[in-house]
């Protein structure tokens, strides 16, 4: 099957095929963002073996499970008593490989950290089959994957004991972009413009496998509402399924994002333990840091502000979609989203959506502005008057302030609007205190009416094409 879209990290496969050594590679990222049909598909004439760990079993369950994988890469259908420990059955596969004759030989095994149960001992044997064998070689391409974002940096990417520095290259794999979207549509023929597409992301963001489920011939309207709201919705029940297969007592993690969902701009930890009751300390920071690194919020910084003032933000599309609008509709109204999509406050929500859509797609807005080699950091920034979603404060001296806005055509700009953004224009500058050169950018679906008021404050306008490139 063709991979669609992943053009930097289908590079770094082809670089690690390539190499003239053995490489460790840990690919990790959200459950449901591809991570297991990337490898699977870009590796599939070089796998030798291909393991995937079972949640929430014992040991001897995964040993026999290991046991299965190991008959059918023997191609043989005599499935021998299981292994009695990891080591043994590492030492089976060390003898499963070395009958093979392919020039790079990979090795994949995916849900890694559910493999490792309680006195298992498979992180030492794991270790051992590295430092003792594979890293020997030079034609081992050992690839682990896994869910459990936390869990992949730091028992792995950054252990500290026989694998400290044994892993070669880790992947960390996102959503896919607005482009990769429109890709992926394409290849399934599945026939949306940018305006939907856009939309649909601002529901499911760029997770591939909620994108597969729509069919084609639908509106982006009927696609959602088929899988979200209809009484045999693939997604209904996937927002406790997808917190519950990640972390352990999801009750604490469910309750941040939950909390951060309330306020769009985000929250201090302070405010969130404040808010959430949660204590504080290291559990609650453990929590915070597993949420982030498995992409459901964000940490920033506010433009001017230390770092021990920054704020997190749920990132996460379908979460917020979900607890906006999936956790209380009325589960008899299979219809929900054809009669309230074009609401008041589906109107309100898009236009927050796609400030977050925007701030998903800076790399894009930096090529539209032509600042792709300026070295640039985002921030957010509020004052008791203003408040700006994206502030980028570019090495070259000038500070591109965002203004998004979200409509079915041409925004227009009044003599009232325009007042509006002059005045947030004098307060940053005001409160900032900037030398520097700040210049207003307007993010649009549809771009600026022509009229007297359209370029007056706004030094360069964006519209939701450039978020394609």
């Amino acid at each position: 099957m063709e991979i669609i879209g992943r053009y930097k990290e289908k590079q770094e496969l082809y670089d690690i095929l390539r190499s003239e050594k053995s490489e460790f590679v840990a690919v990790y990222g959200r459950r449901r963002v591809g991570k297991t049909f990337l490898v699977r598909e870009y590796f599939l004439k070089e796998t030798v073996f291909h393991l995937t760990g079972i949640a929430n079993v014992k040991t001897k369950t995964q040993l026999a499970n290991f046991q299965t994988a190991l008959a059918k890469y023997s191609r043989t259908k005599k499935v021998n008593i299981s292994p009695s420990n990891w080591f043994q059955a590492f030492g089976q596969l060390i003898t499963l490989i070395e009958k093979s004759k392919l020039e790079r030989k990979v090795v994949f095994i995916d849900e890694l950290p559910w493999l490792d149960t309680a006195k298992s001992d498979f992180i030492a044997a794991l270790e051992h089959f590295w430092n003792s064998w594979a890293n020997a070689r030079k034609d081992i391409i050992l690839v682990v994957c896994g869910s459990a974002a936390t869990w992949m940096i730091n028992k792995l990417i950054n252990n500290r004991g026989g694998l400290h520095n044994r892993v070669t290259r880790h992947i960390k794999l996102n959503p896919f972009t607005l482009k990769e979207c429109e890709a992926f549509f394409k290849h399934k023929n599945v026939v949306f413009d940018r305006y939907q597409i856009v939309q649909i992301y601002m529901c499911l963001g760029g997770i591939p496998y909620y994108l597969d489920l729509i069919k084609k011939g639908s509106s982006w309207a009927q696609a959602i509402n088929d899988i979200c709201f209809a009484a045999n919705g693939k997604l209904l029940n996937e927002f406790a399924n997808l917190y519950g297969s990640l972390f352990k007592n999801e009750e604490n993690y469910i309750k941040i994002v939950e909390t951060l969902a309330l306020k769009n701009i985000g929250l201090s930890r302070y405010d969130l333990i404040k808010y959430t009751k949660l204590p504080n300390g290291g559990g609650t920071t453990r929590i915070l840091n597993e949420l982030e690194e498995s992409g459901f919020i964000r940490k920033y910084a506010g433009y001017g502000k230390a770092t021990r003032d920054s704020l997190y933000q749920l990132s996460d599309f379908f979460s917020m979609f979900y607890l906006k609008f999936m956790k209380n509709a009325n589960a008899t109204d299979t219809q929900y989203w054809l009669n309230n999509a074009d609401s008041a406050a589906c109107r309100t929500w898009a236009g927050y959506a796609f400030e977050k859509v925007c701030l998903h797609h800076t790399e894009e807005i930096k090529i539209a502005l032509g600042i792709v080699a300026v070295q640039t950091q985002t921030y957010s920034w509020q004052s008791k008057e203003a408040q700006i979603d994206l502030v980028m404060e570019r090495r070259d001296g000038i500070i591109d302030i965002f203004e998004t806005k979200f409509s079915i055509n041409e925004f227009v700009i009044n003599k009232k609007y325009d007042a509006v953004l002059r005045n947030k224009l004098g307060i940053f500058r005001q409160v900032t205190n900037t030398k520097k050169a700040v210049h207003l950018v307007m993010i649009t679906t549809y771009g600026i009416k022509q009229n007297e008021y359209a370029y007056t404050s706004i030094q360069n306008s964006i519209t939701m094409n450039e978020l394609f490139l």
